[in-house]
């Protein structure tokens, strides 16, 4: 084992005053939980001290069905509402949130234990999606004319319908933006949803369904059913006209396996073993500070997140010891309030998981430049943000997606081998370059099997780019949200063609010889008219 001795543990920020009983107050859990179907209770707890949040409704199949039954029904009318007054409701939404920020940043930290700042990044990517489709989703969703099979005579409409109900099943780690986030668009195409959100981390979920209710969603579109992922997870996907999951890449193939054989259209947002490339022209300073927010922000709890560090030979060691003393300098902690650099962990299997990882590579070889322990003085969940040097493939880190705040380091001598590195994985998610020649880092990072790169970012850069597509490639998903991609997928396209004047078929005397030389002639014409 070569483990450094000099670890000096995170410090600490400051308590704050405020806990989980000053926020979940009766009043708070009753308006939340209405409208939430379920005959049964379960509980939640905080992670950041392991107590118990919340008694909940918990849902049987039978409910999952008259939850679909309600949606369905209020989709109905929802559908016919103008694209422009649906966005309207988006847009006073965003409003809400931004107003009444405070209120949802106290739930996600209780149910995620996250820091603040983290929380804070929910609140960012939910108001920018929601102003982007409220102003975005006409336009994206007006019927569109395309040159029909003969100018003039054949006029074609594309148009887009709601698919109906879609089932949605949101994680744990990011109960806001991976929850409401991604209905919005999902409502503003006229659809109705059936959500199954983590029942650790639904308080946040609900939450969003009463603003959206308040900025004007009819209360039925929006169902909110909780339970356990195998049995109520299956029954949400079994019901709906699409379904939109995201999660580990098992569950996923799981998904969508149920998906196909219904028939019906999915997206999913599934693992990531996402790498962070360090040219030599890097700005030293820059990078380390993008590794620690690429790597340990939500604790790592991120799918986007970094995990492998590929370094330059040549600043390896100068990247390093920049790299080596932010994350020794970060604050850990829990309270209510902005300051802490790093939260906890969500739940045992997480540090579980994260224990393994650290442990098996230690075993074998590795060295800890940073980390490498559970904090239990500060919380029953709390790890210390870890860096990893001389990991080899053997080790379980190597390859499996750790999910939490640690990150391999790895040196290159040749950027084609720091490509191929970075490429030799089955996920494709996000990836990240620094460099200070902006040319040379995006001409690689086209070369990255990736669906997002961030060019001296790890992830917020591209994520928050919401005009632009977001979404996996390879073990790492299908289908993209964001863009018009992130709302034409819940919906069916139908082409509607018009034929005028003449049919397509002999007319005007001509037999079936003359009309198939007539059209090979148009058709020549067309061609050399540059007719698309």
């Amino acid at each position: 084992m070569t483990q450094t001795q000099d670890r000096n543990p995170a410090a600490t920020a400051p308590a704050g005053t405020r806990d989980a009983a000053d926020v979940v107050t009766p009043e708070l859990l009753a308006r939340l939980t209405r409208g939430v179907a379920g005959s049964g209770k379960t509980v939640s707890h905080t992670p950041s001290t392991g107590e118990k949040l919340a008694d909940l409704p918990e849902a049987t199949a039978e409910d999952v069905e008259e939850a679909f039954e309600r949606a369905r029904q209020a989709q109905r009318e929802w559908q016919h509402w103008p694209v422009r007054r649906r966005a309207a409701v988006l847009l006073r939404f965003h409003d809400l949130v931004l107003k009444r920020q405070s209120e949802v940043l106290d739930l996600i930290q209780l149910e995620t234990g996250k820091a603040r700042l983290h929380a804070h990044e929910e609140v960012l990517a939910v108001c920018v999606a929601a102003r982007h489709y409220g102003r975005k989703a006409p336009s994206y969703l007006a019927p569109k004319r395309h040159q029909g099979a003969i100018p003039t005579l054949t006029r074609v409409s594309e148009l887009r319908h709601p698919r109906g109900v879609v089932g949605q099943i949101a994680p744990w780690n990011y109960p806001f933006e991976l929850s409401v986030g991604d209905a919005l668009p999902a409502f503003v195409a006229g659809n109705a949803v059936v959500m199954k959100p983590d029942t650790e981390t639904s308080l946040t979920a609900m939450w969003a369904r009463q603003l959206l209710i308040e900025a004007g969603l009819p209360e039925d579109v929006w169902q909110i059913v909780l339970g356990e992922g195998p049995v109520i997870g299956p029954e949400v996907v079994n019901r709906g006209d699409y379904v939109s999951f995201t999660g580990s890449t098992a569950t996923g193939r799981r998904v969508a396996q149920q998906a196909a054989a219904r028939l019906v259209g999915c997206s999913l947002e599934l693992g990531g073993k996402n790498a962070m490339i360090v040219l030599p022209d890097a700005d030293l300073d820059k990078a380390a500070a993008g590794a620690v927010r690429g790597a340990f922000s939500s604790a790592g709890q991120l799918c986007i997140s970094i995990e492998r560090l590929y370094v330059h030979d040549s600043i390896a060691d100068a990247f390093l010891e920049r790299f080596v003393a932010r994350t020794k300098a970060m604050r850990l902690g829990s309270a209510l309030a902005y300051g802490a650099d790093m939260g906890s962990l969500v739940s045992e299997q997480q540090l579980r998981n994260v224990t393994r990882h650290v442990a098996d590579a230690v075993e074998q070889g590795a060295t800890v430049l940073a980390g490498g322990r559970a904090r239990p003085d500060l919380g029953p969940l709390f790890y210390e943000p870890t860096i990893l040097d001389g990991v080899t493939e053997p080790m379980t880190v190597c390859a499996e997606e750790t999910f939490g705040p640690v990150v391999s380091v790895y040196r290159f001598q040749d950027v084609e081998d720091a490509v191929e590195l970075a490429n030799a994985t089955p996920y494709g998610l996000n990836s990240s370059v620094w460099s200070t020649n902006g040319r040379r880092a995006r001409a690689l990072a086209a070369r990255l099997r990736t669906g997002t790169v961030n060019v001296n970012e790890g992830y917020s850069s591209a994520y928050g780019s919401v005009r632009a597509p977001m979404g996996g490639m390879g073990d790492s998903g299908l289908g993209r949200r964001h863009g018009s991609e992130g709302i034409l997928k819940y919906t069916e396209v139908q082409t509607v063609a018009h034929q005028r004047l003449l049919p397509m078929a002999p007319s005007l005397g001509m037999d079936d010889r003359r009309y198939a030389a007539f059209m090979s002639r148009s058709l020549k014409a067309m061609k050399a008219l540059r007719l698309r």
